[in-house]
């Protein structure tokens, strides 16, 4: 990109967006999901009528099953939650949101749409249910609870995925779990460089391990992290097996 170009992007943002937040959106559309994933999903991952993802059924007791379908429905459970909290966080933008951030929260948005429609077409009828999520402990008018929130749940994103990966016994399954990760990284990344610009807290040493990569975490770890925003009581203890 030449000094031209980058000077019309810039200026076509509003007042106070640096540059250093328009090339955090371009380098979060280069993520290239839609590619990786096909395009069975995507129609309906774009569409305006999209049902609300906050209000599906009531708080129930769900087994996410067993084998690599445990596993997938594991997966399907967390992008359930994570595409919940991205529609709310832009139907209900936080005070003194930017343009810029606010395209980066719509980008998010509709990659978590796109994976979580994916799997419930993927598994079919051994899909889980609709989720409830629960997002009363998150103030969704202020820019910190929201994008705190956010660090957290891509943060467990990329962590639930890895620790997850070694249960896949079919390889396709495995390479799909690859691509996905490689996406919520990118969101994870974006994040925390919204809360702690031109840091190194994008790859924090609370993330990375002794080896330079990103940790890996148990289904079962993960599940706990998480209950508190979900009314659903979600059993994990067959994923995998």
């Amino acid at each position: 990109m030449n000094r031209q170009t980058k000077s019309k992007i810039d200026s076509g943002k509003e007042e106070g967006a640096s540059a250093s937040v328009v090339n955090r959106r371009l380098f979060l559309r280069s993520a290239g999901l839609a590619t990786s994933l096909g395009t069975i999903v995507i129609a309906a991952a774009c569409n305006d009528d999209d049902p609300d993802p906050m209000i599906p059924g009531t708080g129930d007791s769900v087994d996410l099953g067993s084998g690599d379908v445990g596993v997938l429905n594991y997966a399907y459970a967390l992008e359930q939650l994570e595409a919940a909290f991205y529609t709310q966080v832009i139907a209900t933008p936080f005070a003194g949101i930017t343009d810029a951030e606010k395209t980066i929260l719509t980008d998010i948005r509709d990659h978590e749409i796109i994976h979580r429609d994916f799997f419930k077409k993927a598994l079919g009828d051994k899909a889980i249910k609709d989720l409830t999520p629960n997002f009363a402990t998150i103030d969704f008018t202020k820019r910190d609870s929201v994008l705190g929130a956010a660090k957290l749940f891509e943060d467990t994103g990329v962590a639930a995925y890895n620790g997850a990966g070694r249960l896949l016994k079919d390889g396709g399954n495995l390479l799909l779990a690859g691509k996905i990760v490689s996406v919520e990284a990118r969101h994870a990344a974006v994040i925390r460089d919204l809360l702690k610009p031109k840091s190194a807290d994008f790859a924090g040493d609370d993330i990375i391990n002794e080896n330079g990569l990103d940790k890996a975490v148990a289904p079962a770890d993960i599940l706990a992290a998480v209950k508190g925003y979900v009314k659903d009581t979600i059993t994990g203890a067959n994923v995998g097996k």
